[in-house]
């Protein structure tokens, strides 16, 4: 069994230092996911089509509680998808909902891959 000597401050720190290194490393590969997801046109329609069945752009009014609850949730996991974009790729943002609704003005969903 691994013991910690709280009076060894120099391991403590040291431990600190390798939870920071390892956080700023799923930080950056965090936003280096995003940005490759969200630089084609393909990854950008799959966000968007994530954040609409989430109901992020929806009101989850409900006369039934559980059913609003339900709809919440999903709105939440959505809305944390839409943080993780604008935090890596604001400027995609915006290029994505132009696409979204040329794409529905257009009638042409889904066609160019590229």
């Amino acid at each position: 069994m691994n013991s910690v000597d709280p009076t060894n401050l120099q391991a403590q720190e040291h431990r600190r230092s390798k939870a920071a290194a390892a956080n700023r490393l799923a930080d950056d590969t965090a936003k280096e996911d995003w940005k490759w997801l969200m630089k084609t046109k393909r990854g950008r329609r799959i966000v968007w089509r994530l954040l609409e069945e989430a109901g992020v752009f929806r009101l989850s009014f409900n006369t039934n509680a559980m059913a609003m609850a339900f709809a919440e949730g999903n709105k939440n996991a959505g809305l944390q998808i839409l943080a993780q974009v604008q935090k890596h790729s604001p400027d995609l943002y915006t290029t994505m909902v132009k696409e979204a609704n040329d794409e529905r003005n257009s009638g042409d969903a889904g066609r160019n891959d590229h």
